[in-house]
């Protein structure tokens, strides 16, 4: 082999390297739609995994997480000013969307299956008393969770399939606006996907009919994942026709979806989007009935478990063990100056009572 047809074949294998390379960035992501001022994320190729999701939606909030994120993707915020919700969407069945208005997009490594139950029992751990909206939701699956007093708001959300089915034939679905092209009304995974994108425009419907669950003080936590895609990936496949309208219609409405959330919240919430080709393991969690409201409280535990850790303990015990110390100092302060006190010249009382001996 002659030594240009080798530079030629190096040079080759080096486009090749650099191409497979640029594919494999642009695989799974984590895409920022919408996100305010003071929830600072770096624009940046900085991978970060899947698992460590939940950590991130939970420091975006402002709560406290068991390790620390090591991720340059997002900057501490103002400590007295946090977004009033979260809301994260999972899209299965596509590595990347089409989201030009986004604030950052960061490729995600390690694409196991998570969820949000832990920054949900910390919403509602803290914010019981109030109105927190944590809706966690799989139009697929027919899963529902919601937690709080905010249930009954979101209880005309359809979840079951055949609920959706109908609400796609009642005035004002989706249908009538979405430009279905190849996309039919009849097959199994084009109702599907259809049914997700209904979804969330009920979600935006009950938030602008119900203004007050977004003014008020506790954070709301919105987890939807959706694979309307993957099925019809699988169907058609994804050089299909209809796969690649479906992908059109999903990107537009996630981007009008996260640009209402993000001005229901006035300009106060976090939008984020994480596409995923799929899961390296499936996702089981245990089932709950529709419309639970969980107590965080430790209920009698015939095995007599202790209460679960609250990462708020060491502020607490700090605050509280700092205050019996500076009370303590100031009891024996007071004693002792009380103890060593002259009646005659400390004390208004003898003073005056020693002046009228003397006069009489």
């Amino acid at each position: 082999m002659s030594p240009n047809n080798r530079r030629g074949m190096e040079a080759a294998l080096a486009a090749l390297l650099v191409s497979c390379l640029a594919l494999g960035v642009r695989g799974d992501s984590l895409t920022v739609l919408q996100a305010p001022e003071y929830v600072s994320f770096q624009k940046g190729d900085w991978p970060i995994s899947g698992e460590k999701v939940p950590d991130l939606v939970a420091l975006t909030m402002g709560f406290s997480v068991q390790e620390d994120l090591a991720w340059p993707g997002l900057q501490a915020g103002l400590l007295f000013q946090r977004p009033r919700a979260n809301v994260l969407v999972v899209v299965r069945g596509v590595d990347s969307l089409d989201l030009p208005q986004s604030v950052a997009s960061y490729p995600m490594e390690n694409p196991v299956p998570f969820t949000l139950d832990s920054v949900a029992e910390t919403v509602h751990s803290l914010f019981a008393e109030d109105t927190p909206v944590v809706l966690q939701l799989a139009p697929s699956e027919e899963r529902l969770y919601m937690l709080g007093k905010a249930n009954a708001v979101f209880e005309e959300l359809p979840v079951t399939l055949q609920q959706i089915r109908a609400r796609l034939s009642q005035d004002g679905s989706v249908l009538g606006s979405l430009p279905l092209n190849s996309l039919s009304r009849n097959a199994e995974a084009d109702l599907l996907f259809l049914s997700e994108v209904q979804v969330l425009h009920d979600i935006t419907a009950l938030l602008q009919r119900h203004r007050h669950l977004a003014k008020d003080h506790s954070p709301d936590l919105y987890s939807l994942e959706l694979s309307g895609l993957e099925e019809l990936s699988r169907r058609y496949g994804q050089d299909s026709p209809q796969y690649r309208d479906a992908t059109a219609i999903l990107s537009s409405v996630l981007n009008k979806f996260a640009e209402d959330v993000y001005g229901l919240y006035g300009n106060s919430a976090v939008v984020e989007v994480v596409t995923v080709k799929s899961f390296e393991a499936p996702l089981t969690r245990k089932s709950r009935s529709i419309l639970e409201s969980k107590q965080i409280s430790n209920p009698d535990s015939p095995y007599n478990l202790a209460y679960k850790y609250n990462f708020n303990y060491s502020v607490i015990f700090n605050i509280v063990l700092w205050l019996m110390i500076v009370l303590a100092l100031a009891v024996i302060v007071t004693s002792y100056n009380l103890w060593n006190m002259d009646p005659g010249y400390d004390s208004i009382i003898y003073r005056m009572t020693n002046q009228k001996i003397r006069m009489d």
